[in-house]
């Protein structure tokens, strides 16, 4: 039996399984289609076969990245959560999912990674608090570029800046869209009837994000909390398929001081982790303390003193001594 395609994605947070868009719809689309993945969470997207993330790596060695991609490898492995669609339905699909590229992931970029205090306060630190050093220092600003290339891509403006103007025009899209969405969901539980589909990955993927994390500007969410069937999609997608992430507490940004008397039952999972790292840390100062001794001389010294602490010698021994020095 072949071995199981490997799947590396982004950690989650908020109550997701992951903090990316496109991890989230491969997540997604992988568990609608019953898709035997072996899942590798990380912080370090160098880690990654393709040094980006997501990124599969198939049994036959092979790395894809983009969503798409992706999804098509798993339909030819027969893991197809469109099966059942019909030539229309599949149609409507693909429309929706170009309008979802178009309207709704310019808003998503400019959201999480352009909007400044969004930025600061949520997505830059997040990264940066996950990543290790030294990457946590400059890999979020790259990634801030990267996405901004892409939102100019997406815009078709190579000089695209950020700005009020921008942000009214990009909002208006994806409330535009996120309305189309609902009238198009209505009362059913998925978008093509009682089973996931493809779409429905898109869709979770798009908006959960923007429904789970608490942001300083939260004008998308806003509006997406008023539309109660896709906020209901979204947390259902949850409840149903990552039963562990959905229950997961929301994350309030900037975190709350807690009192360092009375940790929470969480913060007991870390205390291995803390307690080792100031062991390590202790033992690296000893050892440096020592490597300093042995360069300055102070162990010669304290050798002395350690001989100073000896048992004395015979007293007999030190009079036959003297008696050969008299004569």
């Amino acid at each position: 039996m072949a071995a199981p395609d490997e799947l590396f994605c982004w950690e989650g947070d908020w109550g997701l399984p992951s903090v990316s868009t496109d991890c989230l719809v491969v997540l997604a689309y992988a568990q609608f289609a019953g898709a035997p993945l072996k899942l590798r969470k990380i912080c370090n997207p160098w880690r990654s076969p393709g040094g980006s993330l997501p990124a599969l790596r198939t049994n036959q060695n092979e790395t894809l990245s983009r969503p798409s991609d992706i999804i098509i490898h798993l339909r030819k492995q027969k893991f197809n959560a469109d099966f059942d669609l019909s030539a229309k339905e599949g149609a409507d699909s693909l429309a929706f999912i170009s309008l979802l590229e178009e309207k709704l992931m310019p808003a998503l970029i400019y959201t999480f990674w352009v909007e400044p205090k969004n930025f600061v306060e949520v997505t830059r630190r997040w990264y940066a608090e996950h990543m290790m050093f030294p990457l946590n220092f400059f890999l979020p600003g790259r990634m801030q570029s990267r996405q901004l290339e892409k939102l100019r891509l997406l815009r078709g403006d190579e000089h695209l800046e950020a700005g009020e103007e921008l942000e009214k025009e990009l909002y208006r899209d994806a409330a535009e869209c996120m309305n189309l969405l609902s009238q198009r969901l209505g009362s059913h539980k998925f978008f093509f009837g009682d089973s996931p589909s493809s779409l429905d990955a898109y869709v979770f993927g798009h908006l959960a994000p923007i429904l789970k994390c608490r942001l300083p500007n939260g004008k998308l969410q806003q509006h997406l909390k008023s539309l109660d069937n896709l906020s209901d999609f979204c947390s259902n997608i949850l409840l149903l398929y990552f039963p562990r992430d959905g229950r997961a507490p929301r994350v309030t940004w900037p975190p709350a001081q807690k009192a360092a008397a009375a940790p929470e039952a969480g913060d007991f999972d870390n205390v291995p982790n803390k307690r080792r790292k100031q062991f390590l840390s202790a033992l690296f100062a000893l050892g440096a303390m020592l490597s300093y001794a042995l360069l300055t001389g102070m162990v010669s010294i304290q050798h002395g003193h350690q001989e100073a602490l000896e048992e004395p010698p015979d007293p007999e021994h030190i009079g036959a001594h003297e008696e050969e020095g008299d004569g």
